[in-house]
């Protein structure tokens, strides 16, 4: 038998349609030679400090710093989260092969290999790696499973952070929380939140000690065009007035016209970052906000997996591109004009070297005839 694990329940019910596992069980789908079951994202954390020592529960500045000879991990303590983790763990003993269909990226790998440790794992693995969710991706990614060590070093830099983020986390939180909070109190610090929040204190400070300064330019109108002097600004207006002054009654010759021809890029692809900076200026909307709904999107098939850090594409998504835009029947009269001649290749999007787990985000041709509100803005 063949187990398939994935990190959401409703990308499992769309693998388990493709592989013919139409039947629903408790926790899993079962048809054929396949089992497909789900994770909830992390179903496993790192340990706490009490969890490895005694000496590490109560909170003291001679426990510092706390790091452990071999990290452990072990589940959340959540009921359902543990019956899921039972059903994994049974389904993985009765298993001849694993395929890891969890995300295709850093965390998604991190999510998958734990669960997998947890339920002490023996048998062979091999990854399915996609970046959307379509009928056809997911049957293109079965034909092309990958073995599990391909990824090694994927996991290794995802355990790596959540190892990183640990010793940090956990060890100044307890050191700034004894020498500078009040009793009770407990001052966080994180590998993100920490800077993040100092660049808006930083950024609070200049904004409340900001002090204007007026300053004073000389100007014309002529034909309805506005001319600027060169002299630039001046700090008070007695300079100003004295340099109005000396040219005051003085003709204004145009010695020179010159017209300039230029050419504008057209924008790159997104990335999720320059995705969520748009999304912001056209829609006022947070970072999570878009990346929820980019998130939906991609779940639903319309769009490519989305956090990525890339805007260009692999030269082996050049030939989809007309039958991408083609299935784009909603837009075909953005389309059209692309579909008359054939699309052009530039470095600019096509680039296998600035491709690394994933490329840009982009739409997967299937129609987005079911997206409501903010979805069909996306």
């Amino acid at each position: 038998m063949k187990l398939c694990i994935t990190e959401k329940p409703s990308v499992a019910k769309d693998i388990a349609a493709i592989l013919g596992a139409n039947v629903k069980r408790d926790g899993y789908y079962e048809g054929g030679d396949y089992k497909v079951t789900w994770t909830f994202g992390h179903l496993c954390t790192l340990k706490e400090p009490a969890d490895y020592t005694d000496l590490w529960k109560r909170w003291s500045l001679g426990a510092l710093p706390m790091i452990p000879k071999r990290f452990g991990i072990k589940l959340i303590a959540d009921k359902g989260i543990e019956r899921q983790f039972n059903v994994i763990k049974t389904l993985i003993g009765e298993a001849d092969e694993v395929i890891n269909c969890g995300d295709a990226g850093q965390e998604g790998e991190l999510i998958q290999r734990w669960v997998m440790q947890k339920a002490e794992i023996h048998c062979p693995v091999r990854r399915l790696w996609i970046s959307s969710l379509t009928d056809e991706s997911i049957r293109e990614g079965f034909n092309d499973l990958k073995p599990e060590s391909d990824y090694d070093r994927l996991y290794y830099a995802g355990l790596s952070r959540a190892i990183g983020d640990w010793i940090l986390g956990m060890n100044a939180t307890r050191l700034y929380s004894l020498k500078y909070s009040s009793p009770g109190n407990v001052l966080s610090i994180g590998r993100v939140q920490t800077p993040t929040l100092a660049l808006i204190v930083q950024r609070h400070h200049e904004i409340a000690n900001f002090k204007p300064e007026d300053f004073w330019e000389l100007k014309t109108l002529y034909r309805e065009v506005t001319f600027n002097a060169t002299s630039g600004r001046f700090k008070t207006e007695a300079e100003a007035t004295e340099a109005m002054n000396k040219i005051s009654g003085v003709p204004m010759v145009i010695k020179d016209v010159a017209e300039k021809q230029g050419k504008e890029a057209p924008p790159r692809l997104f990335d999720l970052t320059s995705l969520q900076v748009e999304c912001n200026k056209k829609w006022g909307w947070t970072a999570d906000d878009t990346l929820r709904l980019i998130q939906s999107l991609y779940e639903k098939k319309v769009t490519t997996y989305p956090r990525v850090d890339t805007t260009y594409l692999s030269d082996d998504i050049y030939p989809k591109i007309p039958g991408i835009l083609k299935q784009m029947t909603p837009y075909a009269t953005l389309t059209a004009p692309l579909l008359s001649a054939k699309i052009p290749k530039s470095k600019k999007v096509f680039d296998n070297s600035k491709v690394t787990d994933h490329h840009a985000i982009i739409p997967t041709g299937q129609s987005p005839s079911a997206l409501i509100g903010d979805e069909r803005k996306l």
